[in-house]
């Protein structure tokens, strides 16, 4: 199950796999929150390219990089200020553009794309409510990852169930519809499918089943399934 968002701007964001330089340049730019400086004191535009980059070769770090980006563009917020922000998206758009051409070059940057921009998705919000411009993008990547040669990819399996249990709900009081469509190819994949894993079979039956239950699941069945997966 993914963990909660922590509200803690202090937290440790695990940015120590990154070259001291860039560990500076990062712990600048979150400095910027309690800072009464205007935050151009950092390059806010260098921060946001460095973040993306390290997210789509990092998989722990494309878990994380949505609390950073959260924290920076809550800081930038109060002096008016959006470089980071149009610079992260500008980034995400043009990595979305080219997301087939990743995946055919890595399936672990692909996935760790997919990763970032649901993470992105989780945090990032405008009055409260999920972004629009990314609502499409996040459909289309799940549902290239719940085509036939994707299910046949355990990293990519793994990746769509666990992005379905981070944001899911979020998604689909966003676009039932297209969420209606991707749990069709998610179950016709399950029932129709050859040559899926046992291991991607159980992660099918048990988002399926989590949906079913509005996004939750019983003790008994959590039990069931994560003594499974571990086992």
């Amino acid at each position: 199950m993914p963990t909660s968002k922590m509200d803690n701007p202090n937290e440790d964001y695990k940015i120590q796999s990154f070259d001291l330089e860039t560990q500076k340049l990062l712990k600048t730019a979150l400095k910027v929150v309690s800072m009464p400086s205007e935050p151009s004191a950092v390059d806010l535009e260098k921060v946001s390219n460095v973040i993306v980059d390290q997210s789509l070769k990092d998989p722990v770090f494309s878990k994380e990089a949505g609390r950073i980006c959260y924290t920076i563009v809550q800081a930038e917020a109060k002096h008016n200020g959006n470089v980071f922000r149009r610079n992260l998206l500008n980034r995400l758009q043009l990595e979305f553009k080219a997301r087939e051409e990743t995946r055919l070059r890595s399936r672990q940057e692909w996935v760790c794309f997919v990763t970032f921009i649901c993470n992105i998705f989780d945090y990032l919000k405008v009055n409260s409510m999920p972004m629009v411009a990314l609502v499409h993008p996040v459909f289309d990547c799940l549902f290239r990852l719940a085509q036939p040669d994707s299910l046949n990819n355990e990293e990519e399996v793994d990746c769509l169930v666990l992005q379905l249990h981070r944001i899911g709900d979020q998604l689909e009081k966003m676009n039932s519809q297209r969420m209606d469509e991707l749990f069709y190819l998610l179950r016709d994949g399950f029932l129709l499918q050859e040559g899926l894993s046992s291991m991607a079979r159980l992660l099918l039956l048990e988002i399926l089943e989590f949906r079913a239950g509005a996004w939750t699941l019983s003790d008994t069945a959590q039990k069931y399934y994560y003594s499974e997966v571990n086992d």
